[in-house]
């Protein structure tokens, strides 16, 4: 499959009649993405808006190719060295090029031999004719100690307070322990550092206000970060995002034993400095990971606060069993009523996922549930 220029990436186009979605052969970015609902498209993901500008020569290929979800090993900034490991940000899996092994236009293959720790990364994509969804898997084989990682899905709303987010049950809730941005640097944000809370409806502002996590686009000006962290003695795990004014609905599934915590980047024109320059405005990502916050491998390696409350932030490899981390990530019509997801589940045949809004309105999608305990084929 070759190639070709989209958004100023050279990707590789997987498409049914219901998904179109560009593959970055640069850093593994997917995206874009549409979905088909109906007669109309959605294209849910966010592009950054310099993705077709000439940047700093400086810049890191993930700042370049910035879209969609991206797959990171190891997960977060990775400033500090671990064990003499230099990772860049995301890791080599967010930056370097990887590798086109096999494709049939709805699937793709890709390889990536890692350097800085040496082994190998297999990226799986697939698109199933009539499912409205994303199929992605990530085989991490060859290593062996510690290791974060996780998924960095981002979406970008229409306009303020057009989304609602919501997430399946958590047992813990935190914003950022410390400075996610600072001023000095042209960076600002507006939640308490570290504040602790049982529900995504009341979060602690630095002005002694409270924040609704579940309203988004909101807090115009601001970035931040915050973490839940699933329980774990689910079956599986969802985040959606619910735009009613535009009528669908973004949801993930995962397993939270694999990744255990969700991580909210509220990014709406916080950073002024290059090359976000105020401009990423009305984006949200909805991050699945295992890693402490955005800290990279050192810090999630190490003891933390989250490790040691039984949350882990870090998987020890074993090169004689690979890891297989499998993702859902899905958008569904809903009618003008349906206001934000309450619970997600399978239907009894486990061919269709069942979405209930909080306002009693019921949906059904296709999905492939068995896909979130697939192993290599």
């Amino acid at each position: 499959m070759a190639t070709r220029k989209i958004s100023g990436q050279n990707s590789w186009l997987l498409r049914t009649a219901d998904v179109e979605a560009a593959l970055t052969r640069q850093a593994g970015h997917l995206g874009p993405v549409r979905f088909r609902l109906g007669n109309r498209w959605i294209a849910p993901y966010d592009l950054a808006p310099w993705a077709e500008e000439k940047l700093a020569a400086d810049t890191p290929p993930i700042l370049k190719t910035l879209r969609g979800d991206f797959f990171c090993l190891p997960f977060g900034g990775n400033e500090q060295p671990y064990r003499g490991e230099q990772h860049p940000p995301h890791g080599q899996t967010a930056n370097d090029a990887w590798q086109l092994q096999s494709a049939d236009g709805a699937s793709a293959h890709c390889l990536m031999n890692t350097s800085v720790r040496q082994g190998r990364v297999d990226k799986i994509i697939r698109l199933i004719p009539g499912h409205t969804a994303v199929y992605s898997q990530h085989i991490v084989s060859g290593m062996s100690g510690r290791m974060s990682f996780g998924h960095h899905a981002i979406l970008k709303l229409p306009a303020a307070r057009a989304g609602r987010v919501s997430a399946s049950r958590f047992r813990y809730g935190q914003v950022f322990p410390g400075d996610f941005e600072r001023p000095a640097d042209g960076g600002y944000s507006i939640l308490k550092p570290g504040a602790k809370f049982s529900s995504l409806h009341r979060v602690a502002r630095v002005d002694d206000k409270f924040a609704d996590l579940t309203i988004y686009p909101d807090r115009e000006g601001y970035e931040d970060l915050v973490l839940i962290a699933a329980e774990t003695f689910l079956p599986y795990a969802w985040t959606a995002l619910t735009v009613p004014g535009e009528r669908y609905v973004w949801f993930a599934l995962k397993n939270p034993r694999i990744l255990p915590s969700t991580l909210f980047w509220m990014s709406n024109g916080g950073r002024h400095y290059a090359p976000w320059n105020s401009r990423h405005r009305h984006v949200i990502g909805m991050e699945e990971v295992c890693s402490y916050f955005d800290r990279g491998l050192a810090a999630s390696a190490k003891h933390n606060p989250l490790n040691e409350v039984g949350i882990p932030t870090c998987h020890r490899l074993n090169p004689k069993r690979p890891l297989t981390v499998n993702y859902i990530m899905a958008l569904a019509e809903i009618p003008g009523n349906f206001d934000i997801v309450k619970t997600i589940r399978p239907a009894d045949d486990k061919k269709n996922a069942v979405l209930v809004s909080q306002s009693g309105k019921i949906v059904t999608t296709p999905l492939d549930w068995s896909f979130l305990s697939a192993e290599p084929s």
